[in-house]
């Protein structure tokens, strides 16, 4: 059983939906996507995402009108495998069409362009052998990357927070999508350690110092956690 977790941007809420691997995911299009391919590589048993990129995942599936290939989209900063400030991270990017030929991965590149329900759209000379699309929140913190985030903030990015700050050692801090208290307190307590100021607030510097010892974590130390063991 996977914990799915979905920030609803219209009631402000998080969703949890317990699903299983071959379940749809949540607000997608009839079966276009499933949790296995959304978890990808990663081994998880929570993941995140947002309503939006569910919804832009479908407008993109309905208009190419026939399967998309999924290689990456949700991954734990723990478990590494792209860089520290990735949207991978947040649940809101797609690798897709590595088994498509170089045209057909131009025509769906062009076509998530048009449609604009991407905030971003990797360019072919970045990623020749796939398309990235992903539906991040904007403006960023730092020059790229992750927002500025505070207590009474919900969403993907809190989750991913959350389970960084974990990874991090800091106790007692869970993943709900809520930043609260504790999450609050897990923070002020990560910034003392790291030489921040302990304001509890996430931006640049926080998010910096914060991805720079998680990501790929779980990839570094001995005793893999059973979770990420066939990683």
């Amino acid at each position: 059983m996977i914990n799915v977790l979905v920030y609803n941007n219209q009631t402000d809420q998080m969703e949890r939906y317990p699903l299983n691997l071959g379940d749809p995911m949540p607000y997608s299009l009839g079966s276009t996507l499933s949790v296995r391919e959304f978890r990808s590589v990663s081994s998880s048993n929570v993941v995140w995402t947002d309503r939006r990129v569910m919804l832009a995942w479908n407008s993109t599936r309905s208009s190419w009108g026939q399967a998309i290939y999924v290689g990456y989209a949700f991954r734990r900063i723990g478990e590494g495998g792209h860089s520290n400030q990735s949207q991978h991270y947040a649940g809101t990017a797609f690798d897709v069409g590595q088994n498509l030929s170089a045209t057909s991965r131009n025509s769906l590149r062009n076509l998530a362009n048009s449609l604009g329900v991407w905030t971003y759209v990797e360019p072919a000379n970045l990623t020749p052998t796939w398309v990235h699309f992903d539906r991040r929140l904007t403006p960023p913190a730092c020059a790229a990357g992750f927002p500025l985030i505070r207590q009474g903030n919900r969403g993907v990015y809190t989750c991913t927070l959350q389970d960084a700050l974990g990874t991090a050692g800091i106790p007692d801090v869970g993943i709900d999508g809520v930043f609260g208290p504790l999450t609050a307190e897990g923070v002020r307590t990560f910034q003392r350690e790291n030489g921040l100021t302990a304001d509890g607030i996430v931006g640049c510097l926080t998010w910096t110092a914060l991805t720079a010892l998680t990501n790929g974590y779980y990839r570094t130390i001995q005793g893999i956690p059973p979770q990420y063991a066939n990683e």
